[in-house]
């Protein structure tokens, strides 16, 4: 080959090489664009599912609301299979009905008595004031003209303006008739009852008022002030607040002393929401907390972080079983093995409803499950614990079993990051802690009674906005785990906080808890009670069957 044809031959191959370069560059620009679309792809059906999920939201209406949560699938593939767990083999199946609702909150309808229909009758308590109406030929002619044969009565209630009273306390001053005129006696003079605060304008009375109105009835302080108003009584915020501040610190060792108590229980619920603070730029976001020992205490408590040392402020020394959510701010309690974590079915259940408008399908075949978890509990409610983890053991464990397995086999199938995939990922996340009720029958499926008794803060946020202080959060917390212990064992808040008010000042500090709402009825049979409510003139003048002892 001569110099030239190999020069041509060198130029072609240069060229090609300059082809093949240009190629793979453009091939890696390809690729990488290729990757960047891809990318926004995956972005773009992220927000497309997202975005179908809110809307299927909306048009339920249930946005803020877990009460609407209402899950009515046509499940009826699985209807043999979940009763053939629920029902014992000698038990009938019934026709299957799966459609009905499946929200843990709401209670089994099978065996309702019906609302009685028209008026109903008032109360018998309620003081009457009867009214003769005549005719007009009676009034005319007079009642000596006619003769009384019978007569119809009808009721009407009515209400009479607040009945704000004045009590006026007279002490006598005396002296003892001396014949010494040179060396009179003293001047005798009767001590004046015992108020819960010292010198305090109001009675134990109308400070439970005051107290009831604000965290019972969520009735901000500028309310109160007009409500008061309207019934004559001119009385300003600051004169109010002042009264709860100076109160809390009487009914902080009552409170305190169910907190003690609380934390003998073999298992605690607990849960938090945000509340904001007032400060001299802007609010600041803290939390309320909420623990629940089951038909004992309802206790509250505030802190400015959601976090770990917020946790252990209110939980330490805790040995036993908590039902909370899934939150990291609760693992390291769990690690030493004093406490046990307990999930909850009702937020397990939420991820799948939440995936029920993007994998219908699947969400369906999830809460299904999770429904005849919630049967079972019902039919259980009332049952004493053996029976309960028999039924649990029989019953429930089959359900469980079955939930988790077709979750291990949708887990590979499902797309990431969508709703359906983040519901199966909680649940297997959470399994050991969802399984734990099986083996212990005193545990609760789920943990919504933190979440009912954490709604009363929440309702109060809506009317008074924010906190005042740390000291107004500390005097939020300690009234209102006496109201919701009041209202978990069934008392009067006004009547308890008034003959608490009444009793507590010299009531013994080694005794306080005897003075909790779980203890009262108790406590107020006992003799000691009865003596110093009976005593208290300001407790008699509230009563309106009874005359102020002399």
């Amino acid at each position: 080959m001569n110099e030239a044809a190999y020069r041509q031959l060198e130029a072609r191959a240069s060229k090609l090489e300059a082809v093949v370069d240009s190629l793979s560059a453009e091939r890696e620009q390809l690729a990488a664009e290729r990757e960047r679309l891809a990318a926004e792809r995956e972005q773009y059906r992220k927000l497309y599912l997202q975005t179908l999920e809110r809307c299927a939201t909306l048009e339920r209406g249930i946005v803020a609301s877990r009460q609407t949560e209402r899950h009515a699938a046509d499940d009826s593939q699985l209807a043999l299979q979940v009763l053939g767990m629920l029902l014992s083999p000698d038990e009938q199946a019934p026709t299957p009905d799966l459609s009905e609702e499946t929200d843990p909150d709401v209670p089994e309808r099978e065996g309702t008595p019906r609302r009685p229909s028209g008026r109903r009758k008032l109360p018998e308590h309620l003081p009457r004031v009867d009214i003769e109406v005549l005719p007009p030929e009676v009034q005319q002619e007079g009642l000596a003209a006619f003769k009384r044969i019978g007569e119809e009565v009808s009721e009407v209630i009515e209400r009479r303006p607040e009945s704000l009273v004045v009590v006026r306390l007279v002490r006598p001053k005396f002296v003892r008739i001396a014949e010494d005129l040179a060396d009179p006696s003293p001047v005798k003079i009767a001590e004046s009852p015992e108020r819960p605060i010292e010198r305090g304008l109001a009675g134990p009375g109308m400070l439970a008022d005051t107290i009831v109105r604000r965290w019972q009835d969520h009735t901000p302080l500028n309310r109160q002030q007009s409500i008061y108003a309207r019934d004559g009584l001119e009385l300003s915020r600051s004169t109010i607040c002042g009264w709860h501040e100076q109160l809390a610190d009487l009914v902080e060792p009552v409170v305190e002393a169910m907190l003690r108590d609380a934390l003998e229980a073999p298992y605690l619920c607990t849960d938090a929401t945000g509340v904001l603070v007032r400060a001299e730029e802007q609010c600041q976001r803290a939390h309320f907390w909420v623990l629940v020992a089951p038909e004992r205490h309802v206790l509250y408590r505030f802190s400015h972080k959601h976090d770990s040392a917020a946790v252990d402020r209110f939980l330490a020394g805790y040995k036993g079983y908590l039902v909370a959510d899934a939150h990291s701010v609760y693992d390291h309690l769990y690690s030493t093995g004093d406490v046990v974590e307990v999930a909850c079915w009702a937020h397990a259940r939420r991820y799948f409803f939440k995936a029920l408008s993007s994998d219908p399908e699947r969400a369906d075949r999830g809460l299904a499950l999770i429904k005849g978890l919630f049967r079972v509990e019902r039919s259980i409610k009332t049952a004493p614990r053996k029976k309960r983890e028999l039924a649990r053991r029989e019953k429930s464990r089959p359900i469980v079993d079955a939930f988790f397995a077709w979750c291990d086999e949708q887990v590979a199938e499902v797309l990431d990051e969508t709703p359906i995939a983040r519901a199966i990922r909680y649940a297997q996340n959470q399994r050991a802690a969802l399984t734990r009720f099986l083996d212990d029958g005193r545990l609760p499926l789920d943990n919504n009674v933190s979440e009912r008794n954490l709604r009363r803060e929440v309702l109060g946020r809506r009317n008074w906005l924010f906190l005042g202080s740390d000291e107004g959060a500390r005097t939020n917390t300690l009234f209102v785990s006496l109201l919701a212990s009041c209202q978990l064992h069934g008392i009067e808040p006004w009547a308890y906080l008034r003959d608490l008010l009444c009793v507590l000042p010299s009531w013994p500090k080694t005794r306080v808890l005897e003075l909790a709402p779980a203890f009262w009825k108790q406590a107020r049979q006992q003799e000691d009670a009865q003596q110093r409510l009976a005593a208290n003139v300001f407790r008699a003048v509230t009563l309106a069957d009874h005359a102020p002892p002399v």
